[in-house]
């Protein structure tokens, strides 16, 4: 199998030394593996993305020496793959219409939560819309042993996640006509043949999810890593919501070097050539089967 790995960022703003842990982890994976590396600009939250800011990430991943070996692909651009997909689980009865608005959701969980009970998405909706207009379309997960989807990551080793009593119907489209993360990532990858998935652990969560999609649409599921996460001062996940500082174009090999030791690989190197070459080798020994 020719493996084919991506690396995703959403354009909300410049990269970081959070982003660029990911970015790293998925880079050397590609190479020690001698397999295709793919930047994928995913922009199907548009209200969120950031005017220049994909422009701004490819440039710094390439300062870096990071260059994806593919035109990079661009999610805004691919509504009808979505809507294709969304049409066949549409065609099995798997999805459904949803009216239930943020807030009466939210209060639905503080309710089930004061009960001890699932935290789940209740399924509201999953009879009928009781009158109301409808807003997002949810995936319908199954009950009991289905429900349990479990899947070994090459990092954090075996999981397991209930999607019934943990997650519930996910949506699939938004209210506000937007494609939802879940299918856009897992039509994506299976367009592009991604064979391995690697990324950071606050997107662990999400896995369960996109595998169970995964096999509604009768893809393939990648080999899973997930990193662990970079941390601000006050313990945060470091990202643009908690102030990250952009990364420095002008020393990317003390950037590199100190997302390097996040990941365990510790390599002297007084150039870009010199640094992939030794933390390609490290990351081998330890991934590269």
């Amino acid at each position: 199998m020719t493996y084919r790995g991506r690396f995703a960022p959403s354009p909300t703003g410049p990269l970081h030394a959070g982003s660029l842990v990911s970015a790293l982890a998925s880079f050397l994976d590609a190479r020690a593996h001698r397999g295709g590396w793919i930047v994928r600009i995913e922009d199907v939250d548009t209200p969120r993305t950031v005017a220049g800011a994909a422009d701004e990430i490819l440039a710094t991943l390439a300062h870096f020496g990071m260059h994806s070996d593919e035109p990079p692909v661009w999610q805004s651009e691919r509504g009808d793959a979505y809507q294709a997909a969304f049409e066949r689980l549409q065609a099995t009865g798997l999805i459904y219409p949803c009216g239930c608005t943020r807030r009466e959701i939210a209060d639905s969980l503080v309710h089930a939560h004061a009960r001890h009970a699932t935290l789940a998405y209740p399924g509201t909706c999953r009879n009928g819309l009781n009158g109301k207009p409808a807003r997002a379309w949810r995936l319908r997960v199954p009950e009991g042993d289905a429900a349990r989807i479990t899947f070994v990551d090459r990092w954090q080793g075996t999981q397991t996640q209930d999607l019934a009593t943990e997650v519930g119907d996910f949506a699939l489209k938004r209210a506000d006509g937007l494609w939802a993360y879940q299918l856009a990532v897992v039509v994506d990858d299976a367009d592009a043949g991604i064979t391995h998935v690697v990324r950071g652990a606050d997107l662990l969560d999400s896995t369960a999810r996109q595998v169970y999609l995964q096999q509604c649409l009768g893809a393939p599921t990648p080999a899973y890593l997930h990193v662990p996460v970079v941390n601000s001062e006050a313990g945060e996940k470091l990202s643009k919501q908690t102030g990250a500082a952009p990364l420095d174009r002008h020393a990317p090999l003390d950037a590199l070097a100190q997302a390097a030791r996040h990941l365990g690989i510790d390599v002297p190197a007084d150039s870009l050539d010199t640094f992939y070459s030794a933390a390609t080798a490290e990351w081998a020994k330890r991934f590269g089967r």
